[in-house]
């Protein structure tokens, strides 16, 4: 329903939107099976059961739709992760966020066109743009906490959220090919985490240390 004030979209508008939307789902589909570079324009507006003119009035080219794909990835990483942290205790959010996104960076297609692909397709700053407006951003946000009008608590936390994730996918890469995924997967959360306990201390045990 549209917000009160927002005018409802047309006929027209609600099918371009729909045509976006069919891109994006077949060039991601394709591109996992098949890889970004062995993936055409035509294959893409095929699948997507769009003209080829389609594809050009949305996207200018493939690079496009791709960098349109990892953004829609990414955003909905970012609402599991923040589901998975809301429904978690106030003291165990940061933690719950991160485990559930170690889960989304072993999914298959978000570790082969996110992880994998997409810092060679659309280089390392425009990746970076992309996940601090989604996932990183909530860590960012989360890691700085009251202090997030503080421009040297705010750096602190940009720097430490990068690690973090940096580690996080790390991980997920190699789990693929872990022998024992199970036990790996938790070694990397429990160092993960650690490094989350001293980025975030017990504030009743620092409060009792200085009675």
């Amino acid at each position: 329903m549209p917000s009160a004030g927002v005018p409802p979209k047309s006929r027209r508008e609600e099918y371009a939107d729909a045509t976006r939307q069919a891109l994006i789902s077949a060039a991601g589909e394709l591109f996992a099976s098949q890889g970004y570079q062995q993936v055409g324009i035509e294959a893409i507006a095929r699948s997507a059961r769009v003209t080829r003119g389609a594809f050009y009035h949305h996207f200018a080219d493939k690079a496009e739709l791709f960098d349109a794909l990892v953004g829609a990835l990414q955003e909905q990483a970012a609402a599991k992760v923040q589901a998975a942290a809301g429904a978690a205790p106030k003291a165990k959010r940061i933690s719950a966020g991160i485990r559930e996104f170690l889960e989304v960076c072993c999914e298959p297609a978000y570790r082969q066109l996110v992880i994998e692909t997409a810092p060679a397709v659309l280089g390392t700053a425009r990746c970076r743009e992309i996940e601090e407006a989604h996932v990183y951003g909530l860590l960012i946000d989360a890691l700085v906490g009251p202090a997030g009008h503080n421009e040297k608590a705010r750096a602190n936390a940009y720097l430490a959220a990068r690690m973090i994730g940096s580690m996080v996918c790390e991980a997920a890469q190699l789990l693929d090919n872990a022998d024992d995924p199970v036990a790996l997967k938790a070694e990397a959360l429990k160092l993960v985490e650690s490094m989350v306990g001293t980025l975030t201390p017990d504030k009743s045990r620092s409060g009792s240390a200085r009675k």
